[in-house]
């Protein structure tokens, strides 16, 4: 069964150090690495690596950042379907990570994803139609994202919306979703509900399905994640794969843990905890599109909880 993610690439410029300068000033980091990344294109190496069949949609421009980008699909099994744009430049992200926490701070420049339209969704209409899973995020234009929420809806899809960066969504949009996954921060920027802990974490996604959402799921982080539908409600724990290398990623291993996982039609608890999972390994290790586990390695830590 079929995973298509719309998305954007990006190439992940990651700089270690202790602290973020201020404006005007120079620090001196303590590492620097160079690696592919955005959402979508995490996602489609998260969910192809767990075991998907998957397809991604997205624009590059022709240059180098290009080249890493198929280079990283080929690898990683992800069919890609790429409008070129020689006219822009493809994706590139700053990402600070905190040497002691690794935690991390990003700016993403979308470059020729950015340029999304409702015309390149249309162009791969039969594609996004005939998907069983469909998978998209917010790095792209609104629009094309709408768009190819409609036509995998009216295909058949299952429809994941990770609204990741957070930004106001209207609920026609939001009606198309058989789940929004949000994590904290952005299940607040969503609802206006502070998410500090599962009780509030069920607000949030309450405040979601009231506006058409299917199920919510709301991450948190060290404390696991909330999936919430109208029949349902179930707090699945994280799962513990070893140190925190660094938590560039973890969102997008999860989503494309959760989708592969329903692709093969797993139940939603059982694709949550997949997720968790895959989320897990994905923080043991740096980089983001590079962290991504492969399936025979969520299957043994899974395996390892009981």
């Amino acid at each position: 069964m079929s995973i298509v993610i719309l998305g954007v690439f990006a190439a992940d410029c990651a700089f270690r150090g202790q602290r973020l300068p201020s404006m005007g000033e120079t620090v001196l980091g303590e590492g620097f690495a160079l690696g592919p990344g955005g959402k979508g294109s995490n996602q489609a190496v998260a969910a192809s690596r767990a075991g998907g069949d998957v397809h991604f949609v997205t624009r590059l421009g022709r240059d180098i950042f290009a080249d890493m980008a198929r280079d990283v699909w080929g690898q990683a099994g992800v069919t890609p379907h790429v409008t070129e744009d020689a006219d822009s430049y493809t994706g590139a992200a700053f990402i600070y990570v905190n040497a002691d926490s690794g935690d991390n701070a990003i700016i993403v420049a979308p470059g020729a994803g950015g340029q999304l339209s409702p015309a390149d969704i249309d162009a791969h209409a039969a594609l996004i139609g005939g998907a069983a899973v469909f998978v998209t995020q917010l790095e792209q234009p609104m629009e094309a994202a709408h768009r190819a929420l409609q036509l995998a809806r009216d295909g058949g899809a299952r429809t994941i919306l990770n609204p990741a960066p957070a930004a106001e969504i209207p609920d026609a949009m939001l009606a198309l979703c058989d789940v929004i996954t949000p994590n904290e921060s952005e299940a607040e920027i969503l609802t206006g509900i502070a998410v500090a802990s599962v009780d509030d974490a069920k607000r949030a996604a309450d405040a979601l399905l009231d506006r058409g959402v299917g199920a919510a799921i709301i991450t948190l982080g060290e404390n696991g994640a909330l999936y919430r539908d109208r029949d349902t409600t179930l707090h699945v724990a994280a799962i513990r794969a070893g140190a925190v290398v660094e938590t560039t990623g973890a969102g997008d291993a999860f989503n494309g843990g959760f989708a592969a996982a329903l692709a093969r039609g797993d139940s939603p608890a059982d694709a949550v905890r997949f997720g968790n999972a895959t989320a897990a390994l994905s923080v043991t290790r740096a980089g983001a599109a590079a962290s991504m586990p492969d399936g025979h390695e969520i299957v043994a830590l899974l395996s390892r909880q009981g």
